[in-house]
């Protein structure tokens, strides 16, 4: 990962995860359902977010490496397996 990225990777995972925790205290203290789940959707938010950021870094610098040091088909498959697993067909 590239270092100018992890400070703020590292950012979203912190908010991230203190969103979790208050939406687990909301669960604990029997909050209403639907303030629940306003916070669910903004914490899937926030991974897609994170992800986008992960996701462009790799492509401006892991995949450039990796085509230039002769992996292309590792690359490649790789790049797949990332696209099948973030449910494309």
């Amino acid at each position: 990962m590239q270092d100018g990225r992890k400070p703020d990777v590292l950012k979203r995972l912190s908010y991230i995860e203190g969103h979790v925790a208050g939406i687990r205290k909301m669960v604990e203290e029997d909050k209403y359902c639907v303030d629940i789940l306003r916070q669910t959707y903004a914490v899937r938010k926030a991974l897609e977010k994170l992800e986008a950021l992960i996701l462009e870094g790799h492509l401006r610098t892991c995949v450039p490496e990796g085509i230039k040091g002769n992996r292309e088909e590792q690359v490649l498959q790789e790049l797949i397996q990332l696209y099948a697993i973030a449910g494309n067909p």
